[in-house]
């Protein structure tokens, strides 16, 4: 445990996302030719979403942008985004494959949730979803501060909605050294580990709850893993253990940070936007939104969990979610108990 400020480059304010622009990366013509090139490829050889590979998807002058990327994600704010592709001359399907082929790039994608989805769409899919059975992504409401449950979490925005869903992110170091200046008696139960609800989500068989701490410190990495209800929902097993003392204040203090302007940055999206994120080092929230009212026009975004191979070690406390807590392995998601991997989030019976 650290009770006193790590101050690490990770432990920004909104104000040095405001003055220094380069976690803003914009595509270069040769880039997007790049791009252009390794679809038609794909797509001449027949691949699919489901088929497509790194050597059927390849790229020779965006790789030099990803290690960009990487490195940022890892060593620098732990946010990067990659700007400028003109999705209006692609099809859907299309910008699905060019998608998914730039994350073969970047990373290994693992599964969003038990119904087995790689590739998912965030958009609101209508007002009657029964959301005991499907998470909020789905929905034009507004999210809080989370982490998601993979090492990195990259959005691209294919439409944008008519007005809202301003994509807002923190730094969980600066927080966390925050905590640690003004309250450092509550870093003591964010350390602590906790009953985890797997939100039905685990393998047949398993417990539904599992142990893991809000933060944790590993070989001089720091990592944080944040989604309140998550854990205020394993206190419904009555053999899940009680949440220590102060957990609930620090975990409150944590998000009245969160949501302190002066160290969360807002941005509304463009289309054609890449956003990654560096779960353990950033939480992520958005505001609600107003859809357009045509189907065709409404706010869409595709998203990825991606491991990566530069991340970092992590604790063994963060086990139940990353069984491997090696450097740049392929960990997190949740396990599917479908057959086959699901590349579009289809959700029937809404009404």
């Amino acid at each position: 445990m650290h009770i006193s400020p790590i101050n690490d480059p990770s432990a920004w304010f909104a104000k040095d996302l405001e003055t220094n622009g380069k976690w803003i990366y914009h595509l270069n013509q040769g880039e997007i030719d790049d791009l252009d090139n390794a679809l038609a490829v794909a797509k001449a050889a027949g691949r699919t979403v489901a088929t497509v590979d790194r050597k059927s998807f390849p790229l020779s002058v965006m790789p030099a942008a990803l290690d960009k990327l990487l490195d940022a994600l890892e060593n620098g704010y732990g946010v990067y985004v990659i700007r400028g592709l003109p999705v209006e001359k692609y099809s859907k399907d299309d910008l699905r494959l060019l998608y998914w082929g730039l994350g073969l790039n970047a990373g290994t994608a693992v599964c969003q949730s038990h119904r087995g989805d790689y590739l998912g769409d965030v958009k609101n899919f209508g007002e009657k979803i029964d959301p005991s059975r499907w998470r909020a992504y789905i929905s034009g409401d507004q999210l809080g501060f989370h982490t998601d449950t993979a090492d990195v979490v990259c959005l691209f925005v294919l439409q944008t909605a008519k007005s809202g869903g301003k994509s807002m992110f923190c730094s969980s170091l600066a927080i966390h050294d925050e905590i640690a200046r003004t309250r450092p008696e509550l870093l003591e139960p964010l350390y602590t580990p906790v009953a985890w609800s797997w939100m039905g989500q685990e393998a047949p068989g398993e417990s539904p709850w599992y142990m893991m701490p809000v933060f944790s410190i590993h070989k001089g990495k720091f990592s944080s893993r944040n989604i309140p209800n998550h854990v205020h929902a394993a206190q419904e097993f009555p053999d899940a253990p009680r949440l220590p003392p102060l957990w609930n204040e620090a975990v409150d203090l944590l998000h009245k940070l969160a949501n302190d302007p002066k160290l969360h940055f807002g941005m509304m999206f463009e289309a054609g936007d890449f956003q990654f994120l560096n779960n353990h080092i950033t939480y992520h929230a958005r505001t609600g939104f107003e859809d357009y009212p045509e189907p065709e026009r409404r706010r869409h975004l595709l998203r990825m969990w991606l491991s990566v191979p530069n991340s970092r070690e992590l604790s063994p406390l963060m086990g139940a979610i990353f069984k491997d807590q090696s450097s740049g392995a392929v960990r997190g998601g949740f396990p599917s108990r479908v057959d086959k991997p699901v590349y579009e989030t289809v959700v029937s019976n809404i009404n």
